[in-house]
């Protein structure tokens, strides 16, 4: 970490275990928290898209905030990435991610609400101004329904807490003209577009496969520091079965949790409705984009395992999520 940039250059954005009843599986989280960091992460977002942030309550998303900071310490950065597409309740939950120790917020555009951009500009600086903590922008049209355009951009990075940009919009040459005329941060939030996304620039990733393969984000991001181009582009190509796998045929998180589970790093693969598992066509898929992987560091799919009857379905937890 430096002054410069207080977040790291490999960060996760975090699965949320879960129980076969859908509940958080807080040994489950501990344990794979660890695994990360001793894999070589900076930073870990929770509750995220990743980590199903529409289905968790606050209480739960504060709680991850507490057992993650438990577990990693000063090793890896603990970032808030749950704040809200109501601009009261992210306010609300940002102040309380401080209280409960957060290092960093990570903030999505607010979605479904589809606001003109002088709200998505109001939204920012407000959730911005509500604490002390550097925040990072969520720019993810796909799900938000809105970008973040470009002269808003240009007038966030004007505010002392908004440092950086985690950037799922795919347009490279607005990102270079970005970094070109502010001190923003970009990172990467396409995994299959990390290293393009470094050679032009961009500081790290925030990744979703990176919860199942750390290393090579570690080796990649490494190489390219040092200008080793040859070796970023070697593990580039190592990852892109698992990536694929991981990213192309059904949400991250659910694909993510089902490879887990196979691997025996999580307790069940379920996830909270209205996701649900992969159907068998589905789960083919990804699994015969595993068995493409090959000699990439920190994962052996030799007794990879899936389980394609724990995996159906979805479950509907206790409380509500947006029960606060």
């Amino acid at each position: 970490m430096s002054a410069d940039n207080p977040f790291g250059q490999v960060l996760v954005a975090l699965i949320t275990p879960m129980d076969h009843d859908g509940e958080v599986a807080w040994t489950d989280v501990e344990r794979h928290v660890a695994a990360l960091v001793d894999g070589g992460v900076d930073g870990i977002v929770v509750s995220g898209t990743t980590g199903e942030t529409s289905t968790l309550t606050d209480d739960e998303k504060l709680k991850l905030v507490e057992v993650a900071k438990a577990v990693a310490g000063n090793r890896a950065k603990i970032i808030q990435g749950g704040p809200s597409n109501e601009t009261a309740h992210a306010i609300q939950l940002a102040k309380q991610s401080e209280r409960v120790g957060a290092d960093a917020i990570m903030a999505v555009t607010p979605y479904y609400n589809k606001p003109t951009q002088a709200g998505v500009l109001t939204h920012f600086r407000m959730v911005a101004d509500a604490t002390d903590l550097p925040m990072i922008l969520y720019d993810i049209p796909g799900r938000a329904g809105v970008p973040i355009k470009y002269e808003t951009i240009l007038r966030l990075a004007k505010h002392p807490s908004i440092l950086a940009v985690k950037d799922a919009k795919g347009d490279l040459a607005e990102a270079s003209r970005v970094l070109n005329e502010t001190d923003l941060l970009y990172f990467s939030g396409d995994d299959p577009m990390v290293l393009p996304a470094l050679a032009i620039g961009y500081s790290g990733l925030i990744g979703v496969t990176a919860n199942i393969a750390p290393q090579p984000y570690r080796t990649i991001v490494d190489a390219v520091n040092r200008g080793d181009l040859a070796t970023a582009t070697a593990e580039h190509k190592l990852l892109e079965p698992l990536a694929r796998a991981t990213m192309t045929h059904i949400p991250g998180t659910v694909s993510t949790k089902y490879l887990l589970h196979g691997l025996g790093r999580i307790s069940t693969p379920r996830v909270r409705l209205p996701l649900v598992g992969p159907e068998e066509w589905e789960a083919t898929l990804i699994e015969d984009d595993v068995a493409q992987v090959r000699n990439l560091e920190g994962v052996d799919f030799t007794n990879f395992r899936p389980d394609r009857n724990a995996a159906a379905g979805g479950a509907l937890p206790k409380i509500a999520g947006t029960t606060r």
